[in-house]
């Protein structure tokens, strides 16, 4: 069986004092995660209007016009599913950022890398930066959020549908990326573009999750994804680059917590526990002790150095500072699928 790999790529754009873009180059993981899900083979880890702030988004639909049964359509379902199960605000597809992605996701395959970033005179340039390419196609050129990139190859030929969900999974069971799907904006816009390996598909896609201003998530405290009964979620991710700090192989599914765009969060403690009574502790990320500068404030992930177990119960404990109080999450569980992101 041939394998290949084309690492997910993300780029964190920074939430600025004066709401202005700022992207980290490379970012969350700039060219990262590879892993592979069900399907045999490898896999990597890449209308009207709407006011927000003091700039009009054009281009947003109420509802998604995604094609019925296409890859595009299953990421959005996918991304919103994640979302609003924990108390994400649900995202709005957005014709504007559909093009600037459709153009990176092609660009990808027709220079047959996963990158953050295109170089001026590649085949299907549009822009250098997430934030240039969305500019590019007629969004508002002070935008803030986030974007992210991935690959996918397998020698199983699967439908649309599993082909989307697949780059999702890759990009929620990563450290960095997970943020970036979590990001508290509202519009979304999804690429897809399919090319061959081998005589087998191979799938890039990229998600630009950008608007003119964050959306407050809580008045009552962090909110954590995974959350209280989720359910399916991939044990283990397989690589990400940047490497996650304290990782030397696979590790286990990432919770992210998260606050409003004007909260600093620090983890203090975290833990899971499998069915057993085992108790598993957790690495603590956050904006103060990344080592690769990409974790915002507002976002922390704790997560498990090595693989979690497939179709398992896990409890979550995580306690930490926002803005310097202390919170702690009551304990919840949350259940793995046998899904490999």
């Amino acid at each position: 069986m041939n394998n290949k790999k084309n690492f997910p790529a993300l780029t964190a754009l920074s939430f600025a004092a004066a709401l202005m873009l700022a992207a980290c180059g490379g970012g969350g993981g700039g060219g990262s995660s590879g892993s592979s899900s069900n399907n045999s083979g490898g896999t990597s880890s890449s209308g009207g209007t709407s006011s927000s702030g003091s700039q009009t988004v054009t281009g947003t639909q109420t509802t998604p016009q995604y094609a019925a049964n296409t890859a595009q359509l299953a990421m959005f379902n996918q991304v919103n599913a994640y979302r609003q199960q924990c108390g994400f605000p649900a995202v709005q597809q957005n014709t504007v950022l559909d093009q600037a992605a459709q153009g990176h996701a092609t660009w990808e395959g027709l220079n047959n890398t996963v990158a953050d970033n295109e170089t001026a005179g590649q085949q299907g340039f549009t822009g250098v930066s997430y934030l240039d390419r969305a500019v590019h196609f007629g969004f508002p050129s002070g935008a803030i959020g986030a974007g992210v990139s991935a690959a996918y190859y397998t020698t199983t030929n699967t439908s649309e549908t599993q082909y989307g969900q697949t780059l999702v999974n890759e990009w929620i069971s990563t450290v960095y990326h997970s943020q970036a799907i979590l990001t508290p904006v509202t519009t979304i816009g999804i690429g897809e573009y399919e090319t061959a390996f081998n005589g087998s598909p191979e799938v890039w896609g990229s998600m630009s999750l950008l608007n003119t201003k964050m959306q407050q998530l809580t008045t009552s405290g962090p909110i954590t994804f995974p959350c209280q009964g989720t359910t399916g979620v991939p044990y283990k991710a397989v690589s990400e680059n940047p490497t996650p700090p304290n990782t030397s192989g696979p590790w286990g599914t990432p919770v992210v917590v998260m606050g409003n765009a004007t909260d600093t969060i620090v983890l203090t403690s975290g833990t899971m526990t499998d069915p057993s009574g085992n108790v598993i502790n957790l690495q603590l990320l956050y904006s103060a002790n990344d080592p690769n500068k990409l974790t915002q404030p507002y976002a922390a992930v704790a997560y498990p150095a090595t693989p979690l177990a497939p179709n398992t119960t896990y409890t979550v404990s995580v306690s930490g500072t926002v803005n310097g109080n202390t919170f702690t999450k009551p304990p919840f569980t949350f259940t793995t699928g046998n899904i490999v992101g």
